[in-house]
């Protein structure tokens, strides 16, 4: 990931209704959301919700996929994961981090 990247991916989650899209995007895991669900989810409408999807897709931090007749939205982990070591790639001066418990940097299980 280069900064190019991560200014587009943090612009994106700056914005409320996109960063809790997002959230529940990886709250779902690998079995993604469609539209429909996750309007409800986040008690958005269609229209709304379908501007916010595009920015998050074009940011690169969800993919979309059509099953049939329904698309589902699913997190990109790996962009995700990408942009989580980009911040965190000279921390500590170098020196090895204290991470409190319970806290990981990447998404090992999706």
């Amino acid at each position: 990931m280069d900064e190019n990247d991560a200014v587009q991916a943090l612009a994106a989650l700056a914005q409320v209704t996109r960063l809790r899209t997002f959230r529940a995007l990886v709250q779902a895991g690998p079995e993604g959301l469609t539209p429909t669900a996750l309007a409800e989810k986040l008690e958005a409408t269609a229209t709304t919700l379908s501007f916010h999807l595009k920015e998050l897709h074009r940011a690169g931090l969800i993919t979309q996929e059509r099953d049939g007749r329904h698309l589902i939205y699913r997190a990109g982990f790996a962009h995700m994961n990408a942009l989580l070591g980009y911040l965190t790639e000279h921390c500590c001066e170098g020196q090895p981090c204290e991470v409190s418990a319970g806290i990981n940097a990447t998404c090992t299980t999706c």
